[in-house]
């Protein structure tokens, strides 16, 4: 993790699932670094950041973030339906996408019931820890 200059890392499959986190004391200076490198990024996080006020003015509103970094595809393969679109109805576990991370692909399950109001992210594109993916209204 030194070598790479990791400070947390996930993996998880079926069975089995791992989490590292390296706590890096006086470096809170070294993440703000990839943040501004990853400055192109922050203006398509910005758009789904001002999406969530109408989350806030409804309850019901609720999102699914990415568990991880990776990939964003939105079927499980070229040919194949996408796993959820607007309008489809999900259930807890329910597989909503995959994240391709380190040559693995994790199929995403999501943690609400209800249905499916917006996907905020387009397939095959890179998605960060955190990152809100589906809007989802519950009840």
């Amino acid at each position: 993790m030194k070598k790479s200059d990791l400070s947390e890392f996930e993996i998880q499959d079926q069975e089995f699932k791992l989490r590292i986190k390296r706590d890096v004391p006086g470096r809170a200076a070294a993440p703000a670094a990839p943040a501004s490198v990853a400055a192109a990024p922050v203006p398509v996080a910005a758009a789904p950041a001002a999406a969530p006020a109408p989350l806030a003015a409804d309850p019901n509103m609720k999102v699914i973030t990415s568990p991880m970094v990776g990939t964003f595809y939105s079927t499980p393969s070229p040919d194949s339906p996408n796993f959820v679109a607007v309008g489809s109805p999900v259930k807890a576990d329910s597989v909503v996408c995959i994240i391709e991370a380190m040559k693995v692909m994790n199929e995403i399950q999501s943690e609400l019931s209800g249905t499916i109001v917006e996907c905020l992210v387009a397939s095959g594109t890179s998605v960060e820890f955190g990152q809100p993916l589906f809007r989802v209204k519950v009840g």
